[in-house]
């Protein structure tokens, strides 16, 4: 299998702050790649560098062979990205919203409609396309925002946090057209999350992240034998020496709030 996203030495500092530090690592095309961490490891910092949202200190990274940092355009037309928090126009409708990213990625004028149409049926959304955004629940919200990440046809599907603050069904959806998305059309999935469960259960391959490192990377079976642990969260807590909860609020993320950097 080959490397879709490549990453070295990537570094990233706030000033005096360092916010990831030197990681590297590989993610193989039509993967399902979890960043487990507790807020303020670095999860975050990393998608943005990725996705060209901000610039790194130091260190490469690439995605389907496009530099994020010097092809910014062909890096950026290979991947979808779904926020950790809300990018929807709410005064617009469904359609609109999908509508203006279709020309904003220059979506072919002959195929607008009709990616428009097989997304919206595609997140179960097509009967309410005409229905302004403002209107929608959180959930409704979160499967706009996927249809809108894949309209383009990128190879890479970021995903920060993506269920943060939904109900179990609603996540529940969420990844069933997510895994569906992955199984029948071979996109490559990069998510972030804290939730313990949620990357147990959904990634082929999970990075533990904290203080900005990496502290391994390998499937779940492979981090369970390296720490002779049972399950995951007791193989987190062996290699991180604290638990993950999800109302954590790490040391990290309380310096951020000192340095004025809050969504890291």
């Amino acid at each position: 299998m080959s490397n879709i996203i490549k990453v070295k030495n990537l570094t990233k500092k706030f000033k005096s702050f360092t916010a990831v530090d030197d990681i590297s690592f590989e993610v193989g095309k039509g993967e399902i790649f979890a960043f487990l961490g507790p807020n303020g490891a670095g999860k975050t910092t990393t998608i943005k560098m990725l996705t060209t949202l901000l610039k790194p200190s130091s260190g490469d990274l690439e995605i389907d062979n496009h530099s994020s940092i010097k092809d910014q355009d062909g890096a950026r037309h290979s991947f979808g990205i779904v926020f950790q928090d809300p990018s929807l126009d709410d005064e617009l409708t469904a359609y609109e919203n999908m509508y203006f990213h279709s020309v904003l990625y220059k979506v072919p004028k002959s195929e607008r409609k009709k990616r428009i149409e097989h997304m919206l049926k595609f997140v179960e959304l097509w009967d309410r396309k005409k229905e302004l955004v403002k209107r929608f629940s959180g959930g409704m919200k979160r499967r706009l925002e996927i249809a809108r990440g894949l309209l383009h046809h990128p190879k890479v599907m970021f995903l920060d946090e993506p269920t943060l603050g939904l109900d179990p069904q609603t996540t529940n959806h969420i990844w069933t057209y997510i895994k569906d998305l992955n199984k029948k059309e071979g996109i490559t999935v990069f998510f972030t999350t804290h939730y313990m469960a949620e990357a147990e259960k959904v990634a082929d391959r999970i990075a533990i992240i904290d203080h900005g490192k990496i502290v391994i990377i390998g499937t779940l079976d492979e981090l369970k034998t390296k720490t002779g642990k049972d399950n995951l969260e007791d193989a987190f807590l062996a290699l991180t020496g604290k638990k993950l909860r999800d109302e954590e609020v790490s040391s990290e993320a309380l310096m951020r709030q000192r340095h004025g950097v809050w969504r890291h």
